[in-house]
């Protein structure tokens, strides 16, 4: 399950895509469709969330940032 780490109430625009950044803000870049190149990415809130190893961190469908535990495992192919 995740955790709500900050609350930030981001409005998303159709064709965005936001994500936490290396330094814990809001960023969000214009995807890429067909043959149409992706955008820079802009920086959209201030947050410094401080990342934990071994978490994913996002921004959820009420324009938060949650986290995560990342899956870690599974089996090893044998060759």
């Amino acid at each position: 399950m995740a955790q709500k780490v900050a609350k930030v109430g981001i409005k998303r625009k159709e064709g965005y895509l936001y994500f936490v950044d290396k330094k814990g803000d809001v960023s969000c870049a214009k995807m890429a469709r067909g043959k149409k190149k992706g955008g820079k990415p802009q920086k959209v809130a201030k947050v410094g969330v401080k990342k934990m190893k071994g978490y994913l961190y996002f921004v959820d469908k009420k324009g938060d940032v949650s986290c995560a535990k990342m899956v870690r495992g599974g089996k090893r192919k044998k060759r």
